[in-house]
């Protein structure tokens, strides 16, 4: 399923492409070479590159003219930031790293935590203080063992309260102790009396090196006479798709015949996963198009059709056949969250519950200071640094070119649902809200609709989340 084919195209136009530069000077701008490298690498393969004058072909005279420009500025950062397109609104997910080891190892489910997933609020009645609620703990992390669980709040760090300003500096320590608190409304209706006290409870976290296991949760629940699987799962990590297809084995052999696929804080990952995993939902478009990444002008030789599989490097996957799903989202399902979603469009009915999703549809891939000759691949990289950069490099759109909007997939009408930071409920019982959702419509249980959504909504307004303290999240969907 690996896109060879077009990674060794790619090596051959970045040789056609950067030759003129380096014939003019073998030792073009030693002092910059950082800067050398991430200008070269996006020259060729940026999506946007069109829109960017600074990386036209002709932009450069000579090589004396390319490394003033390149000295003008003061960080390989810099550089990178001033070639990106529309960064607060169309290129929100390209990034420049000066760690590619980390960024390898988050990409395959490694990274530092404490295992506690959050989102930060306003705090009732104040413009300053933050108030952070637990919406997910990683089994067997440090928050798990120590007994950290989904719907703890806390407003302090450290006995600190958190605000706006200092919100990064208290969470972004590998050593904290959260002050756990609760919710008093002081037994009114009335908002303006409410606060958060702390309850005394204290737990102390350390961050650890952790390997995250993109399968959450699996489980089959009986609902209206059918068996209804339900399927969490955090990140389309390369190398779990033969995890997923042990999953579907046992969805399959149970006679599942409704699925409800949980990627609500699901970032994205790789293309090829997702594409197996449609594979595991479907099983009768085998052959046809899930999903078509496009490049720049310049690279559409590279243009390529991820098509339904049947099998995962020989071995058979396990289809469900489905022609309906339910998946729930929220603003943090992302990139091959979306493409997933987008994919199956064309072929099955997908019922989407919850909110509208990240709005990201382009692929990127991360290149390395190894030279336009090796495609700035991983292997030959420069051993003098570790930068990288992972810019978008292709449009993912699916059978009938249709891509994700910026502004995220909508849910489907009668399924809008923001969960309540304050009634979270339990993730994988059949009374957490998103999924209890999802049951009622499959036993078409209207009335219990209605209730659902209907619960009282405490108004506290997001500012940021546990997201947002990772550096390498904004990447997405990787182009295999």
């Amino acid at each position: 399923m690996k896109n060879i084919k077009a990674i060794l195209a790619l090596c051959l136009a970045t040789l056609v492409l950067v030759s003129c530069f380096e014939d003019q000077d073998d030792n073009l701008v030693q002092t910059s070479s950082i800067k050398d490298f991430v200008w070269k690498a996006m020259n060729i393969v940026y999506l946007y590159k069109s829109e960017i004058p600074d990386l036209a072909d002709d932009r450069f005279a000579n090589s004396t003219e390319y490394s003033q420009y390149l000295d003008g500025f003061t960080s390989p950062e810099s550089l990178f930031e001033s070639l990106l397109f529309e960064r607060e609104t169309v290129d929100r997910f390209s990034i420049i790293v000066d760690d590619y080891i980390a960024l390898e190892q988050r990409q395959q489910g490694i990274f530092k935590t404490n295992g506690m997933e959050f989102a930060l609020f306003a705090a009732p009645n104040s413009n300053t203080d933050l108030v952070g609620i637990v919406r997910l703990v990683l089994t067997n992390s440090e928050a798990d063992v120590k007994g950290v669980k989904r719907g703890d709040i806390f407003g302090q760090i450290n006995g600190t309260t958190i605000t706006r300003t200092n919100a990064g500096e208290l969470l972004n320590q590998d050593s904290y102790t959260i002050n756990l608190g609760t919710f008093d409304d002081n037994g009114t209706e009335d908002t303006t009396d409410d606060s958060i006290v702390t309850n005394g409870i204290d737990i102390l976290l350390n961050k650890a090196q952790f390997t995250e296991n993109p399968i959450f949760i699996n489980d089959i629940f009986q609902v209206g006479g059918e068996n209804v699987a339900y399927l969490m799962y955090n990140g389309f990590t390369g190398g779990s798709e033969n995890a997923l297809n042990d999953v579907f084995g046992n969805f399959k052999s149970n006679n599942v015949q409704q699925l409800v696929l949980d990627l609500r804080y699901n970032p994205g990952g790789s293309v090829a996963t997702t594409t197996f995993l449609a594979s595991m939902i479907t099983g009768q478009f085998t052959g046809q198009v899930f999903e078509k990444l496009v490049y720049n002008e310049n690279l559409q030789s590279l243009n390529f059709d991820y098509l339904f599989a049947s099998d995962i490097d020989g071995t058979p996957i396990n289809s469900l056949n489905l022609n309906k799903i339910y998946v729930l989202t929220t603003d943090r399902s992302a990139s091959a969250s979306e493409g997933l979603i987008n994919g199956l469009v064309p072929y099955i009915e997908v019922v989407q519950i919850g909110t509208e999703t990240t709005g990201k549809t382009q692929a990127s891939r991360v290149f390395y200071d190894s030279g336009s000759e090796n495609g700035f691949r991983r292997q030959g990289a420069n051993p003098s640094h570790t930068y990288a950069i992972q810019p978008l490099i292709a449009n993912g759109i699916n059978r009938d070119l249709e891509s994700v909007p910026g502004t995220g997939l909508p849910p489907s009408i009668g399924f809008e649902y923001e969960e309540r930071p304050l009634n979270l409920g339990v993730l994988g019982d059949v009374n957490e809200p998103m999924l209890a959702l999802a049951l009622a419509d499959i036993e078409s249980a209207t009335a219990k609709k209605s209730s659902i959504k209907a619960q009282p909504q405490f108004i506290l307004n997001k500012t940021m989340d546990s997201f947002d303290f990772l550096p390498f999240e904004k990447g997405g969907m990787i182009a295999d």
